[in-house]
């Protein structure tokens, strides 16, 4: 893993944890598996802990790592980093996407509450109108029996679903890789994407960045939107057609809190900058600082229960990549 990403996610009770449970060797950390002093530790791994930062584990690595049998990956997706022949080894990959869910499902409830408050647009009428708050329309801003899409029951999704039963608003879920009978007993209905749109006072995208999931939400999607909806981003800047949301957020027709874009960052030209009924955060809700240990010690969790002979709580299917993350 990079540097950064071992200073950042092992302090000293993950650092405790890991001496306790394997035999470390020197580099302890490296973010490159191709000098000669790694390979020479490669002959002797058997586990790989890997973060933000990890080189992709190509036949080639793997082979310089002849008796490598376990990947814990302290961090989201591992599209990036296991190429087939780690599959074709059959080596253990888990990875702590669920972990890494959590932050993002927080930013997504605080974001959804603000945005039926109108808080992040209101914000920024305030300072243009700071000697008349007047002409805001109160009677509008609430968040008791509103209506919000939630596109995407995945890791993140089905938290905001969870955090949602907090609020007297009626949930609304489209995905079709899971049953009615889940969403129901999580409080929610399943809809097809289309009566979703129609209906929601507030979207919020919550799918993975796959070729099938490309500007899932492009111009027409937006146009089934009501006057005045909110657009929610947490997830992957593809999965929304930039240019769309630009057309319908400068005609004024349509807010948006976007934390991720396409591509990111935007350019220095795009609208979206300008626009009062626009927020725009720079990647912030998936896990950051302290938030990123969490993610360590289930990496740790994983460790643990590889030494005393457990199965694996967080093991990635590489049949299931094709829907996930």
């Amino acid at each position: 893993m990079a540097q950064e990403s071992f200073a950042m996610q092992f302090h000293e009770p993950q650092l405790r944890r890991l001496h306790a449970l394997a035999e470390l060797g020197e580099p302890l950390v490296t973010d490159e598996l191709d000098s000669p002093e790694v390979r020479r530790r490669l002959r002797d791994v058997d586990v790989l802990m890997t973060s933000w930062g990890c080189p992709r584990l190509t036949a080639e690595r793997l082979a310089a790592a002849p008796r490598l049998s376990a990947v814990f990956h302290a961090a989201g997706t591992v599209r990036d980093l296991v190429s087939d022949d780690v599959w074709r080894r059959d080596i253990l990959v888990t990875n702590a996407a669920d972990d890494n869910a959590i932050p993002v499902a927080e930013f997504t409830l605080a974001a959804i509450i603000f945005a039926g408050k109108g808080a992040p647009f209101l914000a920024q009428h305030v300072r243009t109108h700071r000697d008349d708050w007047s002409g805001i329309d109160r009677a509008a801003l609430s968040n008791r029996g509103g209506t919000i899409g939630v596109v995407g029951y995945s890791r993140t999704g089905r938290r905001v679903v969870e955090r949602l039963r907090s609020l007297d608003v009626d949930v609304l879920v489209a995905d079709p890789y899971v049953s009615e009978a889940d969403v129901t007993t999580a409080g929610a209905r399943l809809v097809e994407l289309s009566d979703l749109l129609l209906a929601c006072d507030i979207l919020t995208l919550h799918v993975p960045a796959l070729p099938s999931t490309r500007h899932l939400v492009g111009a027409t999607e937006l146009s089934l939107l009501r006057d005045g909806a909110t657009v929610i981003n947490t997830a992957r800047g593809a999965v929304l057609d930039t240019e769309a949301l630009e057309k319908e957020c400068a005609a004024g027709r349509l807010h948006a809190i976007l934390d991720v874009t396409e591509p990111e960052p935007l350019p220095a030209s795009s609208v979206l900058y300008e626009l009062p009924n626009v927020m725009i955060t720079p990647h912030i809700a998936g896990s950051l600082g302290s938030e990123t240990q969490r993610m360590s010690d289930s990496a740790l969790d994983e460790l643990e229960r590889f030494v005393s002979g457990q199965p694996a709580r967080a093991s990635v299917d590489p049949s299931e990549l094709e829907a996930s993350a």
